[in-house]
């Protein structure tokens, strides 16, 4: 089981004054950063141990905003401010000090939790001496480092029950939204991550409707929960969850859990927990591999800058791997031949694009071509009918299938059907229509 932990930015964006002055962003290693901070908070003559601890709780506090998307959920396009009322104080051009920057170049990568949770704490601090906090005493920290107190030592009189994460990973982008509108019948942990979190919110706001499955589907129940949250919280009712409503939804949930206090309920390792999203590469196999072709066998056969290698089976083959490439040269991914999540949400994206500008000649009256998304129970609407047509077909020749009535409605005995056709394929029986189970209702309805 992955979890999604917290990284370390290569870099983060400063906002250069409080959160609604008309300031410039200015983009900044993320060690530099620290570096910048504890030399504007920290002394160079204090004990070694003193300043690690401050380094360790600044690390902490900046990690905390980034994690959680602090100021992103409200709308902004920067990472952290340079304003101590709001942050740690960061002055633009300040010089680093030597002892200072040695310790950030040794501790930059760990940072402190609380118990059991995952994000990094909010480990609020003051200087102790003109300011009094309930966070870390900046000035105490010395005192407790001339009585032999080490750093974790040290964090834990003012922290509680802190422990140390060490060498955490370091990454490009750390941001959650998937770069797509998430909707009915889209997949993937970005979907486990909405339910989790409107779970969560609806216990504050008990008019949202608890969604009790916690598969990876869009479904739509899921989508009257959206829509609800939407209505409570003035936003467009559509159901979509897009860019707005993400860190919308982001930002009530770090609210309601109180994500940026000293006394947090924190985020889980069940919630962190990633069990959907597949990584693949070169010699996996198994059912996403197959997705994975059709999406690429389409993509590519409309775009011939990418090679058509009629990719098939459940093997990642070095076709698959040539043809990834391809794709990710074209739309400037990693050109890496790994389908990780980047990979995967442009692909789920050009396939859409692709069906929508898919030349007349190519379209039948019953659409063939998968419709980009998966249809599961409950939904409504054109790709079902199509899909009920499909199905209708293979029972004018077959009795394999329990039956179908074309009403636009997914409804059990349309999920029944398509179960009996997995269960034929020796596929997951779960009556969900996935890319490679509307091809083989595509391929049963040709014959006769």
């Amino acid at each position: 089981m992955a979890i999604r932990i917290p990284v370390i930015p290569n870099e983060i964006i400063v906002h250069l004054g409080a959160p609604n002055e008309a300031a410039r962003n200015i983009s900044v290693p993320f060690i530099e950063y620290i570096k910048n901070v504890a030399s504007g908070e920290i002394y160079p003559n204090w004990p070694i141990d003193s300043i690690k601890a401050n380094v360790l709780a600044q690390i902490s506090f900046a990690l905390n905003r980034i994690y959680n998307e602090w100021y992103p959920s409200m709308g902004y396009n920067f990472d952290i401010t340079s304003d101590p009322a709001y942050d740690q104080s960061f002055s633009e051009n300040r010089q680093f000090f030597e002892t200072v920057s040695n310790i950030v170049d040794e501790y930059f990568n760990d940072y402190i939790v609380k118990d059991n949770q995952v994000q990094p704490f909010f480990a609020m601090y003051c200087d102790g001496k003109n300011v009094a906090c309930k966070g870390l005493s900046q000035w105490g920290t010395v005192t407790l480092a001339n009585q032999g107190y080490k750093p974790l030592e040290i964090l834990k009189k003012y922290y509680g029950n802190v422990k140390l994460i060490y060498d955490a990973p370091v990454a490009d982008d750390i941001k959650t939204y998937p770069g797509f509108p998430v909707e009915l019948g889209v997949a993937g942990d970005f979907v486990r991550m909405i339910k989790i979190q409107l779970n969560r919110i609806g216990q504050n706001y008990p008019a949202i409707p608890i969604i009790t499955n916690d598969s990876p589907y869009f479904t739509p129940e899921l989508e009257r929960a959206v829509k609800k949250f939407q209505e409570i919280f003035n936003l467009n009712v559509t159901g979509v969850v897009d860019k707005v409503t993400w860190y919308k939804i982001k930002y009530v949930y770090n609210a309601v859990k109180k994500i940026s206090d000293l006394y947090s309920e924190g985020i889980s390792i069940d919630e962190a927990s990633l069990l959907f999203e597949k990584q693949l590469e070169l010699g996996n196999s198994g059912k996403y591999i197959k997705t994975l072709n059709y999406l690429l066998n389409v993509v590519s056969y409309f775009d011939s800058s990418i090679p058509f290698l009629n990719l098939s089976g459940e093997k990642f083959t070095d076709d698959t791997k040539q043809v990834v490439i391809a794709f990710q040269n074209k739309y400037n991914l990693v050109a890496d031949g790994i389908v990780n999540a980047a990979t995967w949400a442009s692909l789920k994206e050009v396939y859409k694009q692709t069906l929508k500008n898919i030349p007349r000649e190519y379209v039948s009256s019953l659409n063939e071509f998968y419709p980009g998304k998966f249809l599961l129970e409950g939904m409504t609407g054109d790709d079902i009918v199509n899909l009920q047509n499909f199905l209708y077909l293979i029972c004018e020749h077959t009795k394999s299938i329990p039956g179908v009535i074309v009403n636009g409605i997914f409804d059990n005995l349309t999920k029944q059907s398509v179960k009996s056709i997995q269960r034929r394929y020796n596929l997951e029986e779960n009556g969900i229509v996935s890319p490679f189970v509307w091809y083989k209702i595509v391929e049963l309805s040709k014959k006769k």
